[in-house]
């Protein structure tokens, strides 16, 4: 059976244990890395998780599927509407070649205004299932995706319009004239590891338009056989071979989206194709950072259940989608499901230990990353069987998989993927110099790769590159408006504290308002992301509201952290102590951790504790807040000196 497919077991992978360590870590492109040295899958705010396929499959091992007979002639007038027009414009934007942006976001060879973006962000989610017409009658529920849509999407208006208030934000968007791309030019180590990779790049090319042009050769041999034998049946079917989920980490994201839409409008009734459509939704939204395409990803998985309710690629996808919103309950409930159908589902297989993870049952994630590093050994495995050893204080281990992972990996996608955490990972060990290196080798793979934009910026910041720092942060936060990058400028603006600057930084706090109404609107629950802004920046009984029903529903490290510090800031330091220890106890290494205990602890009468957790958050990662940094040294040297 084909791995690529999903459809059995695959052929035998050295899982991430037995893969032996690259000893000098040389790109997959062939070119060398200069030196070499992750977020995590986003445990916390945004994040879930979302990966290319496994680098170690290939297209040769995609078995061509057999489509059966299909009535396409009613359904292919109303399925092209739905996949032409699930929510946004978007998709029509790909096929030119720029890069994928919802509604109003798009605006080529101007500056965008950040608030008004993220208003348009909201009216986008709002309205993202009422412009998807009823594709037929056996789906007419995929309707109610709009329904709901619509009514979050009205409580979003409110923050978005505080958004939209935000109008100096615009200042410090100045420079992203074109669409062409994020990365901050003069950048010598993405170019060094471009030139390094340039040889590669261009046999892979090659190598791609070879794949495009069977590919083509394919669908067209598929539609005349259709052809051939239309009778008026009214069958499912699939062709695996066209839509496999692995092309969706063979090239551009945008593209590949714009070929299964016109793959579903020849064939409506392909259950796969729209489970893979759905699919590749989820991952647009984890590469943008545009939550308003989660509405379409459920619209797609619902219309492949409908189609076929026992496919196991539908109900993976369905637990990444529920992974991505947050749900990490469905998302395990789901993953189950599938896996029930296919042991082998690389997709559920790696939902399932986001959803462990996410639920802070880390014992039973060790498990199933070890059950999955058996059964489906690749890219996506190796980056959670990482996570959860980082997560154990098991740097390590983490950092000599992820390694591994890193010389498996050939996509841009996958390379963009890994190198990311790998610099991640140094960054939350104060080695900057080697997540630099890291960061730049991610975006000469992908020079739009979100995570990597925004870790190269707090790495410069964090070694004292701070205007460069701020640049990047103003490219990323204009179009891509997360509370992450939003938090971190602000205090950058902050920490500078030059003219217009506390305004400047109340601004990126504004909108971290606005995006939580947009996640909202579409079905994300965006409690931890609400409590960590908002308890340093924002409201603080929100925070501690908010942080106190993320807990209720999942008892991890980070949501842990964010209740004790939530507490903190409410004057609760007595009850704020012993969830700060627990988001200690793992032995994950994380300054912002040791740092909001040693001041709870300081609070509570515990100088000694205090001094020690204090000192260990600055040793580990001095510059891991361009705040909170400054303020760890400020009480360190208050308990030094009355000690």
């Amino acid at each position: 059976m084909s791995p690529r497919t999903n459809d059995g077991e695959p052929e035998p992978t050295r899982p991430a244990s037995a893969r032996p360590v690259p000893d000098s870590g040389a790109p997959a492109s062939g070119g060398p890395l200069a030196n070499p040295g992750r977020p995590a899958p986003n445990p916390g705010p945004g994040q879930a998780s979302e990966e290319a396929s496994s680098a170690t499959k290939t297209a040769a091992e995609a078995k061509p599927g057999n489509p059966a007979e299909a009535d396409t002639r009613a359904d292919a007038r109303a399925d092209s509407d739905t996949v032409a027009h699930a929510g946004t414009d978007a998709e029509a934007e790909a096929g030119a070649g720029t890069d994928t942006e919802t509604g109003a976001e798009a605006q080529a060879g101007t500056d965008t205004e950040t608030g008004a973006d993220v208003e348009a962000r909201a009216e986008t989610g709002a309205e993202a299932g009422a412009e998807a017409p009823e594709p037929d009658g056996d789906v007419g529920a995929d309707a109610e995706v709009g329904h709901d849509a619509r009514d979050r999407g009205a409580d979003a208006h409110s923050a978005g319009d505080r958004g939209a208030d935000a109008h100096g934000a615009g200042d410090r968007a100045a420079g992203t004239g074109d669409d062409g791309g994020l990365a901050v030019g003069g950048d010598e180590r993405v170019a060094a590891v471009r030139r390094a990779g340039a040889a590669g790049r261009r046999w892979r090319a090659a190598q791609l338009s070879a794949c495009a042009a069977m590919l083509a050769v394919a669908l067209t041999a598929g539609a005349i056989a259709l052809g051939a034998v239309r009778d008026g049946q009214n069958v499912p079917v699939s062709t695996a071979a066209a839509v496999s989920p692995g092309l969706l980490a063979s090239g551009d994201l945008d593209s590949s989206i714009t070929a299964l839409q016109a793959h579903l409008r020849a064939q409506p009734r392909d259950f796969g194709g729209w489970a893979t459509l759905g699919l590749a939704y989820v991952e647009q939204a984890r590469t943008k950072g545009d939550p308003s395409r989660y509405p379409q990803a459920e619209q797609a998985l619902k219309r492949s259940l409908s189609l076929r309710s026992d496919n196991d690629q539908a109900l993976a996808g369905r637990a990444a989608l529920a992974a991505a919103r947050h749900d990490f309950a469905n998302a395990l409930d789901l993953a189950d499901q599938a896996l029930k159908q296919n042991p082998y589902n690389e997709r559920a297989l790696c939902s399932r230990i986001d959803a462990l993870v996410e639920l802070g049952r880390y014992d039973d994630a060790e498990e199933a990353a070890k059950t999955a590093d058996e059964r489906r050994p690749g890219v996506p495995v190796f980056t959670r069987y990482a996570y959860v050893h980082e997560l154990r204080g098991d740097v390590t281990t983490a950092r000599q998989v992820l390694e591994r992972a890193l010389a498996a990996s050939t996509s841009p996608g996958d390379i963009a993927y890994v190198a990311a955490q790998l610099g991640q990972l140094a960054w939350n060990q104060g080695d900057y110099a080697t997540a630099l290196t890291h960061y730049a080798r991610a975006l000469a793979a992908d020079e739009n790769y979100l995570p990597a934009l925004e870790g190269r910026a707090r790495a410069q910041a964090a070694s004292g590159q701070q205007a460069e720092a701020i640049k990047g942060l103003e490219l990323i936060v204009a179009r891509y408006p997360l509370p992450g990058p939003l938090v971190e400028l602000g205090e950058l603006y902050e920490a500078r504290g030059g003219e217009g600057d506390a305004a400047k930084a109340e601004n990126q706090y504004l909108l971290v308002d606005a995006w939580t109404a947009i996640a909202r609107a579409n079905g994300v629950n965006a409690d931890l992301d609400t409590a960590l802004a908002a308890a340093d920046h924002g409201d603080r009984a929100t925070a501690l509201r908010a942080a106190r029903d993320d807990w209720s529903r999942r008892h991890t490290v980070h949501t842990a952290d964010a209740l004790a510090w939530a507490l903190h800031v409410n004057g609760k330091d007595a009850e704020a102590l012993p969830y700060a220890r627990q988001a200690t106890a793992t032995g994950y290494h994380n300054a912002s951790f040791l740092y909001h205990r040693g001041v709870i602890e300081k609070a509570t009468g515990h100088p000694a504790d205090a001094r020690t957790h204090l000192a260990a958050a600055l040793k580990l990662n001095p510059g891991f807040s361009p705040l909170g940094a400054r303020e760890a040294r400020t009480a360190l040297k208050t308990l030094e000196a009355s000690k």
